[in-house]
């Protein structure tokens, strides 16, 4: 008899580290997922300004409600739009000055704080709104919508 020893088959493939073409395909797909998520929050951003733009003609066109109403409507338009627009946490629990000062944000020209866009946290409170400008805070309302779609925050 010969002297053979029995067949030893090698060792088995380890998972661990993963070879060059798992590494690419991770890297690929978080890559992936950046960009998909990134474009998404760029569309709907803009799809929330056209949409906000459409209710603000809507409000400003509609001739059957009052300067009061209007005003509140535009006040609710601002709120929804800043919801959406920024992080909830940053904009839902903001009222009076600090409400004023996150929505000059995008514009920087103290509009709100100094001047006609006190209104927004003023109208409730108000007896009467014949003085009040409605016009002058619906051109505020466009201003800041063209602001936010500059705005890359």
């Amino acid at each position: 008899m010969l002297p053979l020893k029995d067949i030893h088959l090698p060792e088995a493939i380890s998972w661990w580290p993963p070879a060059i073409g798992w590494w690419g395909l991770a890297v690929l797909i978080a890559l992936c997922g950046f960009l998909i998520i990134s474009l998404f929050k760029r569309l709907t951003r803009k799809t929330v300004i056209k949409e906000a733009k459409k209710i603000l003609q809507t409000i400003q066109r509609d001739s059957d409600i009052s300067d009061y109403q209007k005003l509140c409507d535009l006040s609710v338009l601002f709120r929804r739009v800043a919801i959406s627009h920024y992080p909830r946490t940053q904009a839902a629990s903001l009222t009076g000055q600090e409400w004023l000062e996150f929505l000059e944000k995008p514009m920087k020209d103290g509009r709100f704080s100094q001047g006609v866009g006190r209104i927004l946290t003023e109208v409730p409170y108000m007896q009467s709104t014949d003085s009040v400008p409605v016009e002058e805070v619906v051109n505020l309302c466009e201003d800041w919508l063209q602001a936010l779609a500059r705005d890359k925050s």
